[in-house]
Formats: C-alpha cells, structure tokens, sequence
C-alpha cells in the first residue's frame, strides 16, 4: 500500500467506529423497544416486538450496511479490515506486515470503544441498563465451547467471503462492500441468538469495556469466545482459500 500508515490508521478507526456504532446501536434499540415485552418463548429472552428472527435480520441488515458503506469509503485507503480477525489472518498469509498488524488491531479497538461511549452518551442510560451496548454473550442453553465453534464458524464463513470477493486480485470488482455486508447480514440473523454473532473482537470489546466503565453489566468472562472464535476461524478460512486456489 503507498497510503502512510497514520492515514491507513484513521481509516480503520472510523471504519470500527460505524460498524459499532450503527450496529450495536440497532441491537440497542431493538432492546429498548421490546423493554417490558413477554418473550414469546424462553429461547427468546427480549429481541424485540417482531418475534426474534425479524430483529436479527434487522439487525444483522444494520451491520451490513454499516460494514458494505465502511468498504466502499475506506477500502481504498486501508483495506478496511475493521475486525482483528481478519487482520491477523491476512497477516498470517504473509499479506500483512507485523507492524501494521499491530498498529491496525489498536485502532480498531479504540474506534470500538469509542463508538460504544458515543452511543451510551447520545441514547443516554437506557443504552447501558436495558440495550447493555450490544454487548454479546451465549444465550441460554449455549455453553463456552458451543459459543466458540459457532463464531468459528461464522467468521469462517466470512472470510472466505472476504478472500474470494476482496482480497483476491482476480475478484470482480465493486462487490466486495455489497457481499461482505450481505454475508454478515446472513450470518447475524442465523446465529445472532446463539452468542450475539459478534465475529470480529473488536465489536465485543467496545461495548464490554462500555459497559465496564458505565457501571453495567460485567460480561468480560465472555471475552476469550469472541476471541478465538473468530481469530480461529478467519486463519482456517484464509489458508483453506489459498490452499484450493493453489497451482
């Protein structure tokens, strides 16, 4: 890349700071509007006044659009990772340097929390007590092992996407904002009331330390999920896509 590192930088922050602020922010209002609500069934513990699938597909609708504008406005200039997983996988496959790996992954964590910080501030606190930021977590019934392979498997699925569409030099170009965002869609509504769909680290944390700082709730023994997970997955999906691509 000839863009300088500190412009690369900016854009990664910003590009964090619209994936969670208009996504995590959809799942916060989402819970403040079915605040008081009885959930239909068990397994649906508060998403929302259109019985649960509907709002994850809203939400999920949310983070692509979110991601699918962050692509077309900073892909150009960054890559526009905007997720840990995906940076260290594209380090991993030697695409990557060491540096920017780290610089990028600093970045995105503070483009994250600061998102979540704006969105306590602009809602106000009914953002922390009732939304929790959009925090992710299991739901009932799904243990710390399950949690791990489901965002392993989300993240896998989004990287493949990501390699064919974006990272391979033979993709067809202009789709790459429109199919990463359609494949997160997709991949939140599926399992986005399994673990929160969160794929990406940086997502879980903004809201996590949010929450910390805001007084909520504590969900950081939560946090090795939405790391290995996502990071397991998006190096299994970029070494499988190089490996069936390979003379």
């Amino acid at each position: 890349m000839t863009t300088s590192l500190g412009k690369r930088c900016i854009a990664e922050a910003i590009g964090t700071f619209i994936l969670v602020f208009f996504g995590t922010g959809a799942a916060v209002v989402t819970l403040m509007l079915a605040a008081g609500t009885t959930p239909a069934t068990p397994f649906n513990i508060g998403i929302g006044a259109l019985g649960g699938l509907g709002d994850w597909l809203a939400i999920g609708l949310a983070f692509g659009i979110a991601i699918a504008g962050s692509i077309y406005a900073f892909g150009r200039v960054s890559g526009c990772h905007i997720n840990p997983a995906v940076t260290i996988a594209l380090f991993a496959t030697r695409r990557f340097s060491g540096r920017d790996t780290v610089a990028y992954i600093v970045v995105q964590l503070i483009g994250a929390a600061a998102a979540s910080l704006l969105l306590a501030w602009v809602i106000g606190p009914d953002a922390v007590t009732i939304g929790g930021l959009g925090s992710t977590a299991p739901f009932p019934g799904i243990g710390y092992l399950q949690a791990i392979v489901i965002e392993l498997i989300g993240t896998f699925l989004l990287m493949l996407v990501i390699m064919g569409v974006a990272v391979d030099e033979r993709a067809t170009p202009g789709f790459a904002g429109l199919m990463v965002g359609l494949a997160v869609a997709g991949i939140i509504t599926t399992t986005g009331n399994l673990t929160g769909a969160s794929l990406n680290p940086a997502r879980t944390f903004g809201p996590y330390l949010g929450d910390w700082l805001l007084a909520g709730q504590n969900l950081w023994e939560f946090f090795p999920i939405y790391i290995i997970g996502p990071i397991v997955g998006a190096l299994l999906a970029a070494f499988l896509y190089d490996y069936l691509c390979s003379d």
